[in-house]
């Protein structure tokens, strides 16, 4: 898809109720419902975060995601498939600042050249108790982006077309802390697989996105 032809029906998405856990629950682990329910008191007391879904042109004007893979490490987030962003700090106006500052930080996209269009369902994440709040934005130049070497491991471009594309909503076996393997619903995008919390926000998104174009 041409992104002008992009930008101009995705600013319609301002006007759109948000679908919040009924999006959610199509991308869910078949436990991850269940055992936030559990967590609700502890989620009150939440550490934040901000993130983006930044939408952009390549450099044919067609319309990309981009989505970072993070480095290996010890936490509950090692080497998965997630949208750039990171937790609040002092200093921070808001949470959108904080999905700004760390998407500059990531990929290097200058936080005064993202045009944010819409705020996006919060989620909350049991491993890590964060309460992570996405958003939407559009670049409308194509991106010299720059990796965040100690963090990203690689920075991933996605076709919009790819993304909305129902063949790409797959089921994929993962390991979990019982050492057990769990059937889960999952993106499938550039040769990634993409699930848990970054497909369930993905997922609303994607929904909201069907709204409009």
């Amino acid at each position: 898809m041409h992104f002008n032809t992009f930008s101009e029906s995705v600013v319609k998405i301002k006007h759109l109720e948000l679908f919040g856990e009924e999006s959610h629950a199509k991308m869910s682990p078949p436990y991850r419902l269940d055992f936030a329910k559990r967590m609700k008191e502890k989620a009150k007391t939440a550490k934040t975060a901000g993130v983006m879904a930044l939408f952009y042109p390549d450099q044919k004007a067609e319309t990309n995601l981009v989505l970072i893979l993070r480095k290996t490490y010890k936490g509950v987030h090692s080497n998965q498939v997630g949208f750039p962003g990171g937790k609040y700090e002092e200093g921070d106006d808001n949470l959108m600042v904080t999905a700004l500052r760390e998407t500059e930080e990531e990929v290097g996209v200058p936080m005064d050249k993202v045009n944010v269009i819409k705020t996006i369902s919060p989620l909350y994440i049991p491993p890590s108790n964060f309460m992570v709040h996405p958003y939407l934005g559009l670049l409308d130049s194509t991106p010299q982006f720059i990796k965040q070497d100690d963090e990203v491991e690689d920075i991933l471009e996605i076709h919009i077309q790819e993304f909305l594309d129902e063949r790409n909503v797959i089921t994929t076996k993962v390991p979990t802390s019982f050492n057990a393997k769990v059937a889960v619903p999952a993106f499938k995008l550039n040769g990634h697989i993409v699930w848990g919390a970054t497909a369930m926000m993905l997922g609303e998104i994607k929904d909201l996105l069907k709204q409009v174009l």
